[in-house]
């Protein structure tokens, strides 16, 4: 059986929504980055990155994302746009996996978690002008079409479902009027069953959910290694 090493960040959530989409049977492995446990050897030798999801196909190794989204369409033939679009379909899915993820992951972190910067650093406005920027791209592709790629519900729909939901983390939820259709296919997908049993996912297991300093010891390495 598939296993799933996740946690209920946005790249894993996507994830687990084409896992619970496409009905294959998988092992949810829990990976609670606030204990550190991205950095047990055991999963560093599954995962090099020491970063989640990954998944052991019984013993094909995927790691990143949006990888995983493309290893798992290809192995079921499931969510994917007609070949003549496969063009578009790598095009969409790069454009989420080296725009749409890294940098609302930063953007999230300075916007949130660095708030004795927040107001006029570099970082921040760096960053929340690129997540707008970023937003912007998607919502002109969404108002000339239903879904990312044509007409087809696709993995680039999930690998942006994953980031683009968590605008009140991002930006701010009062900034969601900018970007109507991105929030149309946010909402759309949200309302899949399968979309609201991989949200709940991380309900079943007992991750930690405060922000002491041992989970920023863990989450926040480059501060150690500037405090050392």
């Amino acid at each position: 059986m598939l296993k799933f090493y996740f946690n209920g960040s946005p790249n894993p959530t996507k994830v687990a929504l084409f896992l619970e989409e496409s009905g294959l049977d998988y092992e949810a492995v829990p990976i609670d980055a606030r204990r550190g446990q991205q950095f047990d050897p055991d999963y560093v030798a599954l995962n090099p990155n020491a970063k989640v999801p990954a998944v052991d196909d019984d013993g094909t190794v995927v790691f990143d994302s949006n990888g995983i989204l493309l290893y798992l369409a290809e192995k079921t033939g499931q969510f994917l746009p007609p070949a003549s679009q496969r063009g578009e379909l790598i095009s969409w899915l790069m454009f989420v996996a080296t725009g749409i993820g890294p940098y609302f992951g930063q953007a999230v972190h300075f916007r949130n978690f660095v708030p004795e910067d927040r107001d006029g650093s570099y970082g921040n406005e760096r960053y929340q002008f690129e997540a707008a920027r970023h937003y912007g791209i998607a919502d002109a592709r969404l108002a000339k079409q239903q879904w990312m790629v044509g007409d087809t519900y696709s993995i680039v729909d999930m690998a942006l479902w994953g980031w683009a939901r968590m605008m009140p983390m991002v930006m701010g939820d009062e900034h969601w009027a900018e970007f109507p259709n991105v929030k149309r296919l946010v909402d759309d997908i949200s309302a899949r069953p399968a979309a609201e049993r991989a949200v709940a996912l991380k309900d079943k297991f007992d991750f930690k959910a405060n922000w002491d300093n041992d989970a920023r010891r863990h989450m926040f390495k480059h501060m150690n290694i500037a405090a050392g």
